[in-house]
């Protein structure tokens, strides 16, 4: 019976993932390994027996960033879902178990998130063999990882006392608790943490999903049926998929049913919800910090620095987080640092851009980096892939001007079609139709200058697309 791997890969944490490493060529800069977390979740995977090509689900905004992750490693083949909105872990559930059950009808399903690591793989295996068989006579697997200590950061797993060929009924799943309650389950030694990750068949998910929250799965279902093709990517329908509750699969259905079984998991588990958490893995120096990037400290103890844009210093500080990227600086204490989804939420409501979108921002042929942005002008570096091909396209309220740092680019500038090299450069006035084409086997890098009275995304307009983005 073919495995499938459903990885939720939605979330902001998204926006800070290092790259590939020709754009971030120092190994340091990855967060937790020589890959980025989608790609471990991934690659760790591999040598499991049946293993189908993945199902990833992530929002529209991240699509080329999590095709181009896949490229990386060799996954060619990969299905990935753009959920419209986020409705939770269930509804993304259930959309990758429909999807599934499209084109092979008995398999497993194996969900994880994209920012778990784990670092012993082959214990790894071994549970999700354990979990396999038992998923394969229908029940619904989840994984507790055996506790290192009274965490309060994490939801608990009530066992039985007697295995059934490794795996264990679930008597109770438990809420965060506080630090005396915890203290108690590690006494008992019943008591798992809930990692969030399941194995089951797609069609008992489904049906057992029907049992229990019935207008998950009649939403979920019209959002599939009614998906539409985009290039490599399936759009979940945006009206159905809204109409959805808003659960996770712990509530929607595992603390529901009677038919669910743990297998416990000790290899090396951390769940990278936090920067917090990425200092307790990460590597630390004498005096207890861990630094990513360039980074040069003085009299600084027990802090977690990443620095992926520039260089960051600091001068007699404990116990903090400092996080610098091109977007935005983030500076916390390490136990308030959990907290920053309440900084996003209150970005949201003020309207910022930050709270929702990208400095860089990836596109079929490539990405763009916004380098500077002021009143009437906007500064972009655009790196254009091998043998792609931006549309032919014009703008009513902004003109280009654009300078080749480096490749060869096909420029068709109104009448004219130009080739440019290192140095060369093109001007294009508000209103004329214009191409850009990388037919060369290189990466083509180009400075654009753009001014105007609006530099939106939206003052496009197309002719030609490879892509199929022109409207009809």
């Amino acid at each position: 019976m073919q495995i499938i791997p459903v990885i939720l890969s939605g979330g902001s944490g998204t926006r800070l993932w290092p790259l590939s490493r020709k754009e971030c060529p120092k190994q340091y800069l990855y967060l937790a390994g020589d890959n980025t977390m989608l790609q471990e979740t991934i690659l760790r995977l591999r040598g499991l027996d049946k293993l189908a090509d993945p199902i990833i689900i992530c929002n529209a905004d991240h699509r080329f960033i999590v095709a181009e992750q896949c490229q990386q490693i060799d996954i060619t083949n990969p299905t990935i879902l753009l959920e419209p909105i986020g409705r939770s872990t269930a509804p993304a559930i259930a959309a990758a178990a429909l999807q599934s059950l499209k084109k092979i009808d008995n398999a497993l399903l194996l969900v994880l998130s994209s920012d778990h690591v784990i670092q012993n793989v082959e214990v790894f295996h071994q549970a999700i063999n354990i979990a396999s068989s038992q998923a394969q006579d229908g029940k619904l697997v989840t994984f507790g990882i055996v506790p290192t200590d009274t965490n309060t950061g994490y939801g608990y797993i009530k066992s039985s006392e007697y295995s059934v060929n490794g795996s264990y009924k679930v008597e109770e799943f438990v809420e965060k608790p506080d630090l005396q309650t915890a203290q108690a389950y590690i006494e008992k030694g019943n008591y798992l943490w809930n990692s969030g990750m399941f194995l089951f068949k797609a069609d008992k998910l489904i049906d057992e999903l029907t049992t229990h929250s019935p207008k998950i799965v009649a939403s979920v279902k019209t959002a599939v049926n009614n998906a539409e093709q985009d290039l490599d990517f399936i759009r979940l329908d945006k009206q159905a998929f809204k109409s959805s509750p808003s659960n996770s699969i712990d509530y929607a259905l595992m603390e529901k049913s009677d038919n669910v079984v743990v297998v416990p998991l000790d290899a090396g588990w951390s769940d990278v919800g936090s920067w917090s958490a990425l200092y307790d893995i990460g590597e630390k120096d004498s005096s207890g910090n861990v630094l990513k990037g360039d980074v040069t400290v003085k009299d600084t103890t027990n802090t977690y620095i990443y620095a992926s844009h520039h260089m960051v210093t600091t001068i007699g500080v404990d116990n903090l987080v400092v996080i610098d990227t091109p977007d935005a600086t983030f500076i916390a204490s390490q136990d308030k640092a959990h907290e920053v989804k309440s900084i996003v939420g209150s970005l949201q409501k003020e309207g910022r851009d930050e709270a929702h979108s990208n400095r860089k921002v990836y596109r079929p042929w490539g990405w763009y980096d916004s380098i500077e942005v002021g009143v009437h002008f906007q500064v972009k570096r655009l790196h254009v892939n091998p043998e792609a091909k931006l549309s032919l396209q014009m703008h009513h309220k902004r003109a280009e001007h654009w300078v080749v740092v480096s490749g060869e680019a096909t420029v068709i500038n109104g009448e004219d079609t130009l080739t440019l090299t290192e140095g060369g450069a093109t001007y294009i006035p508000i209103g004329t139709t214009h191409g850009l084409e990388n037919k060369s086997s290189e990466p083509l890098e180009i400075i654009e200058v753009q001014s105007g009275i609006y530099l939106g995304e939206d003052d496009i307009v197309r002719f030609e697309d490879i892509y199929g983005r022109v409207k009809e």
